[in-house]
């Protein structure tokens, strides 16, 4: 087994750090203040690279909190900033001295200005909207100023307001069409009558909305705020109250109750970043990454616009029980509104597990094995985890006459430093595999000790921007040890530190305020071999294949706040020496790719999803909002090619997964649309070219893995 040192080290990180912050007396009778004082505090003592709180700082966050509450500038005005701004350059001092007076004043402003929106909304709805006009909304509220009149904020309202209504609007007029078509005697609305039902539509949903704000407590906003002083350290430390500590351990447990998708928060919604395989919207395949979810309802309930809406809020709203359906307004990624209905349900771990498939071309065998994330139980690693399930299912492989293998790791957010290790050690006969540097500089490398290989052929390693932390070190490591080729985007996710979760009950053992909640801390940063960090660069694919997101900002570099790159000495490692013409191979592989049609068409679906997403000018004319629908779905339509691809491979699952089906038909079902999906899939189409030149004309004598008749 390999040696464990990460464990043991938090282990002592966190009895050091126990011990020092235990040292300070947490006085305070209010219970705002005390969190303030204790986070501050360990963020100061534990951070990995603690920030200096001074004028620069109290300016970032005085920013930053004004935009977490109103990041479209509708509701702040400019005198409320103006008056806010007495304590640009104080808040550095006011966390120094537990002083809130700053969120006070902001929270009170909030829910003033609030009141006094909803009587905008009403005035503004009260009046039919006239969509001959020729104008138009801009959603680059960055730029946009805040108002500096009741009578200019009404104004930006009332575009906002006709805005939404509008594709109500369209909807409704296409529903009179289709009744009319079914029924000839139907006596259809008028367009006035429609342009009202467009608009109650629109109240409700708002009134639905400012419902569920109004139920906020001030505590939930408090949060916000020590959110925003805690993202200034880095993007992976956060503060959870306890509802959202629960809510962060059943997470991490691998099961919980939902849609099976993960959001970040965006002006105009929710944005799908990741949908967890085997969940609800995975089965439903209605929804993708990218996609932006506008507005939720509950099974026969009015939805709730959840535009503006911290992210913690909305997703309150998303999840619920097994078995209950809720509502999705989404933007898709092409910019269409569409509505989904998604019945929840418990997101099952085993679809966050390894599993593999044999891949047929003519009479040559090869082995697929996808590994969603590098799990592992801390209570008991030796009774499941990643690296023992790889090494399990590469086995199983070998048995069925694999010649070459392909580990998928696009999508794969990391986990178990512990596990990446060890995997790492079934491709290498021994060695450093990644460095790891605390505050201090105290640099450690974490080695493959066990000899033992399990795979010593041609390896291909798939991945993507989304493929994260532990998927990283372990593509680093296979990169610099020149052991397997890199497949994939331009680079992965860029993630490189290592975060611990702190109890703040560890801190303040007797308090009249009961649990305070956690604190999740960066603590150390991950080094390849080679020196270089994984943070913000991530890995550089050794043949980039482009795909729809190659030219919208995402990973660790569209993070505020990201730590930066550097680079320490190398650990001492020697290039394994399997591969002939390792360089020729790349050449060939980049050859192919430069004349696929499904790649051509996939850099030109980038390309439009780009300016797509820099398209901040909308119509509010009917007309011109009709043509820009019609060219917008005309587009999305034709991009739909993509998915009727077929790259003339056969996936078969193995032999044991196969007696399985005859009782599970479940799994069954998984595993066909798995291999029908990974048939469309010219990623792995390119990686099992190159493992094929791999066998062929660069693997060493003797260097090729025993393959089982």
């Amino acid at each position: 087994m390999k040696k464990n040192l990460v464990l043991g080290f938090l282990a002592v990180l966190i009895a050091v750090a126990s011990c020092s912050f235990t040292n300070k007396t947490f006085e305070n009778n209010d219970k705002d203040k005390l969190l303030l004082d204790i986070i501050t505090y360990i963020l100061e003592k534990g951070h990995y690279a603690p920030k200096d709180i001074n004028d620069d700082f109290s300016v970032s966050v005085f920013e930053d909190f004004i935009d977490v509450l109103d990041p479209t500038k509708r509701y702040f005005q400019a005198e409320d900033i103006r008056d806010f701004e007495q304590y640009k350059f104080q808040i550095d001092d006011q966390i120094k001295n537990t002083d809130i007076s700053f969120f006070n004043l902001v929270h009170e402003r909030y829910i003033q200005r609030m009141d006094e929106v909803k009587v905008i909304i009403d005035e503004v709805l009260d009046e039919p909207f006239d969509y001959t006009i020729e104008e138009s909304i801009n959603s680059d509220y960055e730029k946009r100023p805040f108002t500096s009149s009741k009578a200019e904020l009404k104004e930006r309202w009332r575009k906002q307001l006709k805005f939404w209504t509008l594709n109500t609007f369209d909807t409704k007029l296409k529903d009179e069409i289709e009744k009319k078509k079914d029924d000839p005697d139907y006596t259809s609305l008028s367009m006035a009558q429609v342009e009202k039902e467009s608009r109650d539509v629109t109240r409700n949903t708002l009134k639905e909305f400012f419902d569920f704000v109004d139920n906020l407590e001030r505590k939930d906003r408090f949060v916000q705020f020590i959110n925003t002083i805690v993202d200034k350290f880095d993007p992976h430390t956060a503060y959870f109250a306890p509802e959202d500590k629960d809510y962060f351990d059943r997470q991490i447990s691998g099961r919980f109750e939902g849609i099976g998708a993960r959001l970040q928060p965006e002006p105009e919604g929710a944005k799908i970043v990741e949908i967890i395989s085997g969940g609800p919207v995975w089965r439903g395949q209605l929804l993708e990454v990218g996609d932006e979810i506008i507005k939720v309802g509950q099974a026969n309930e009015t939805p709730v616009n959840i535009v503006g809406m911290p992210l913690d809020d909305a997703v309150k709203l998303i999840k619920g029980p097994k078995g209950t359906t809720v509502n999705l307004t989404v933007r898709k990624v092409d910019g269409t509104i569409e509505e989904v209905a998604i019945v929840r349900d418990v997101v099952e771990i085993e679809e966050s597990y390894a599993k593999s498939a044999k891949v047929i071309k003519k009479d040559e065998k090869f082995g697929l094995i996808s590994l969603p994330g590098f799990y592992a139980d801390f209570k008991d690693y030796a009774d499941r985890n990643a690296a023992s399930d790889v090494a399990k299912e590469i086995e199983r492989l070998k048995e069925e006459g694999m010649e070459g293998l392909i580990l998928d790791l696009r999508d794969n957010g990391g986990g178990s430093l512990r596990t990446a290790i060890d995997m790492a050690g079934l491709f290498i006969k021994d060695g450093p595999v990644v460095q790891v540097r605390a505050s201090d500089n105290d640099k450690m490398v974490y080695e493959d000790k066990d000899e033992r290989i399990q795979w010593d052929g041609p390896l291909v390693i798939l991945v993507n921007e989304f493929s994260a932390s532990a998927s990283e070190i372990l593509a680093a490591a296979m990169q610099d040890y020149k052991r397997a080729i890199i497949i994939g985007s331009n680079q992965t996710f860029g993630k490189g530190t290592v975060q611990t979760m702190y109890p703040l009950e560890n801190v303040v053992h007797v308090n009249e305020y009961g649990d305070l909640g956690a604190i999740k801390v960066t603590i150390q940063k991950f080094y390849r071999i080679n020196g270089e960090s994984n943070q913000l660069e991530g890995v550089k694919s050794d043949v980039v294949i482009p795909d729809r997101y190659r030219y919208i900002v995402l990973g660790e570099k569209g993070q505020a706040n990201a730590l930066n790159w550097d680079k320490i000495d190398a650990a001492n490692y020697k290039v394994w020496d399997g591969y002939i013409d390792f360089e020729k191979t790349l050449e060939e592989s980049n050859k192919r790719i430069a004349s696929n049609p499904q790649i051509e068409l996939i850099e030109e679906n980038a390309k439009w999803l780009k300016e797509q997403q820099d398209e901040t000018s909308m119509p509010l004319n009917y007309d011109l909002y009709k043509a820009r629908d019609k060219e917008s779905r005309a587009k999305s339509d034709y991009f739909k090619k993509l998915s009727e691809y077929d790259s003339k491979l056969t996936f078969e699952s193995l032999k044991y997964e196969q007696e399985l089906f005859t009782k599970d038909s479940v799994l069954r079902e998984k595993r066909n649309r798995w291999h029908i999906n990974l048939s469309k899939d010219v990623y792995i189409e390119e990686a099992i070219n190159v493992l094929r030149d791999l066998k062929l004309n660069n693997i060493k004598n003797e260097k090729l893995a025993h393959v089982k008749g």
